[in-house]
């Protein structure tokens, strides 16, 4: 039987983690929670429902929190797959049976596409995904409709095979890039896209974007490319 592994980072979602956690442990999956230096409720409310915990003492970022879970799991835990999901409520339960079903026909990683019927996300957020869509796909040299898309299923042995440098959103980023560099295919699947009004996004546009930037022009090839363009 396979063994799936949810990792939720979370940061001040008190309000909808404790749900998403019922609603889980229903469907009778593991759980781990990376409390993110939250100063609401949410540890307690982890404590209290999730198979493991592990509390960031400061904010120390959405990658970071992803990075600390999986060298958790890599080194306590038999697994298979883990799925990655956001605490905000924006990912919904119901989508999980695919992702399942494709651990179990093996695919190695499996990312959500909310880009085929972008309901409720906000317009800015539309046109800055397809653009960071655009460009990743490219260097990957893979099509990948939704790369900023939090909802996704690893394996072990992409997660065994490639070592991690950032910290925040441009974590997501890096992980794609680097597991189609190590030869592994992405595959995507349509979710449902969740959004709610008058609730802020963790995504600062200018830093994360900023970031973002910085990360794709550390890139070997990006590299490459701007030193050939110089020398011209």
């Amino acid at each position: 039987m396979i063994k799936v592994w949810m990792v939720i980072p979370a940061y001040n979602e008190a309000k909808h983690l404790e749900k998403l956690l019922l609603e889980l442990k229903s469907k009778g999956l593991k759980t781990l929670v990376v409390d993110d230096g939250s100063k609401d409720q949410t540890y307690n409310v982890a404590v209290k429902t999730s198979d493991v915990v592990i509390k960031n003492e400061k904010n120390l970022g959405k990658g970071m929190s992803l990075r600390r879970a999986i060298n958790f799991l890599l080194e306590n835990e038999e697994f298979d797959y883990i799925i990655t999901m956001d605490a905000d409520g924006q990912h919904s339960v119901l989508d999980l049976d695919t992702f399942i079903k494709n651990a179990a026909s093996g695919e190695s990683f499996v990312v959500g596409n909310r880009m085929e019927e972008p309901r409720g996300m906000p317009w800015i957020r539309v046109v800055t995904n397809k653009a960071m869509s655009r460009l990743l796909s490219k260097i990957a040299k893979q099509s990948i409709p939704d790369t900023q898309c939090g909802m996704r299923l690893i394996s072990k042995d992409v997660l065994e095979k490639i070592s991690f440098e950032t910290n925040n959103f441009e974590f997501e980023s890096e992980i794609l890039i680097k597991a189609t560099r190590a030869g592994f295919t992405i595959k995507s699947i349509p979710i449902q896209s969740i959004y709610f009004r008058n609730v802020k996004s963790r995504i600062n546009p200018f830093l994360d974007t900023l970031r973002f930037v910085r990360f794709i022009m550390s890139l070997d090839e990006i590299k490459n490319e701007t030193h050939h363009s110089d020398t011209k």
